[in-house]
């Protein structure tokens, strides 16, 4: 039986796609958010302190930043304060304290 023996040079080839799409399955992970009541509450807490801060209506990529989570935690906690009757909405899509 004849087996077929790969070159050198098709052995690196292959471990170079290997790490290539290694690498960009890593890169499409994304984080979890925990959605339960406590870690909402949390959330709504972190924008609360973030618009009290800033002392002006904010957008939502703004109140993410200023609060350091991200912008779908920002949205969970503006929903909470929101049905709290604790936000008020502008006219140009900002966010401030009622």
């Amino acid at each position: 039986m004849a087996e077929k023996k790969t070159t050198k040079k098709a052995a690196e080839t292959k471990e170079v796609a290997e790490k290539k799409t290694t690498v960009k399955k890593a890169a499409a992970v994304k984080a979890v958010v925990a959605v339960n009541a406590e870690n909402i509450g949390f959330k709504a807490g972190d924008v609360y302190q973030a618009l009290a801060a800033a002392e002006k209506a904010l957008a939502v990529k703004e109140i993410a930043k200023a609060a350091k989570i991200s912008e779908e935690e920002t949205l969970l906690g503006l929903g909470w304060l929101f049905k709290e009757g604790k936000l008020q909405s502008t006219e140009d899509n900002k966010i401030a304290l009622a």
